[in-house]
């Protein structure tokens, strides 16, 4: 199976690089010339992941049209810009493979109905987990979950991708994988929020617990399968970033929460923390479910300039209820 990968990125090197594996060729799709030109002549992506020798295998291009050859592709660019991508590409029938983790601005779509909708005749799969890219690339060991309705076409992908350090579970649940890896980056930046503000490791605890029962009631309010949700792509994925520097979404908040702003933070386009473009349209989306997402909304108004100690205040003076 020829993998082919869309995003230069630190994750979509990495996965270049599992992909790889055995001096399997693969191809890597990246909008900066200076990242293709750095993978092909250095072995190395300097600008997104410093450091991390890559597999001579791994070859980058700046033309959209050579992934014509992929049997399979990871859709591995920013979730805001999935199907402006997809819309240039040559895909047809061609699997794609989408480990972007957001919901599209304006139209709260799913990136799994972003991608049908640029690529309708391609079969899909979602991968995601904990998986910070540079212990990925540097082959250190994590698990993963790949879902896909499509039971033999699941098996084919895993039998490519799968590696000792690499592992991955298998699941037909798209919408759960997706919801999970979505949410968990809104969550990260509040749990950031109270890195930043020194409020302690025991606040930051119930905020995990808090944040995954957001998640757990607006994933079943989409129709995500509960096992999902409290495995590695829901809870697996949203322990790993609520408790990390390495996590752009925990760094953001940590910003936040020591009385930065918004613009500043988000002001460096070598990185995207896709967690403050998720946050507005999951907002939006679980008030059209009907879904109580508080620490989604604390977040949100953070991001638009409220001060952390009125967050905070407004959150704790919450009517006392019963927990569910």
């Amino acid at each position: 199976m020829r993998i082919a990968v869309i995003g230069g990125g630190a994750w979509g090197t990495a996965l270049a690089q599992v992909a790889a594996r055995g001096d399997q060729p693969v191809l890597l799709w990246a909008r900066e010339p200076e990242v293709v030109e750095s993978i092909n002549t250095r072995h190395e992506n300097s600008q997104f992941l410093a450091n991390v020798p890559l597999s001579p295998a791994i070859r980058a291009t700046g033309a959209l049209a050579e992934l014509a050859v992929a049997d399979a592709i990871l859709v591995v660019a920013p979730a805001q810009h999935v199907g402006a991508v997809l819309a240039q590409a040559p895909i047809g029938n061609t699997p794609l493979v989408l480990c972007a983790k957001g919901i599209e601005a304006g139209t709260r779509r799913l990136v799994s109905d972003v991608a049908q909708a640029a690529a309708p005749d391609a079969p899909i799969a979602v991968l995601s987990g904990p998986t910070f890219a540079h212990e990925v690339a540097a082959g250190q060991p994590t698990a993963v979950t790949l879902a896909c309705e499509d039971d033999v076409l699941r098996t084919r992908l895993a039998d490519r991708l799968a590696a000792p350090a690499f592992r991955i579970y298998g699941s037909t649940d798209v919408v759960g994988a997706e919801i999970g890896g979505a949410v968990k980056n809104v969550l990260a930046i509040a749990c950031g929020v109270v890195e930043g503000a020194g409020l302690g490791q025991n606040a930051r605890a119930a905020l995990i617990a808090r944040g995954f029962a957001e998640m757990t009631r607006f994933g079943l309010a989409r129709g995500a399968q509960a096992e999902t949700l409290t495995g590695l792509s829901g809870l697996g994925d949203l322990v790993l970033t609520c408790s990390s520097t390495s996590s752009r979404n925990f760094s953001l908040g940590v910003g936040l929460g020591q009385g930065r702003s918004a613009a500043e933070l988000l002001s460096d386009r070598r990185t995207v923390a896709e967690g403050a473009f998720t946050a507005p349209v999951l907002r939006e989306a679980a008030a059209e479910a009907g879904v109580d997402m508080p620490v989604t909304a604390a977040v949100n108004a953070l991001l638009e300039g409220a001060a952390v100690s009125e967050v905070i205040e407004a959150l704790l003076s919450r009517p006392l209820k019963r927990e569910r």
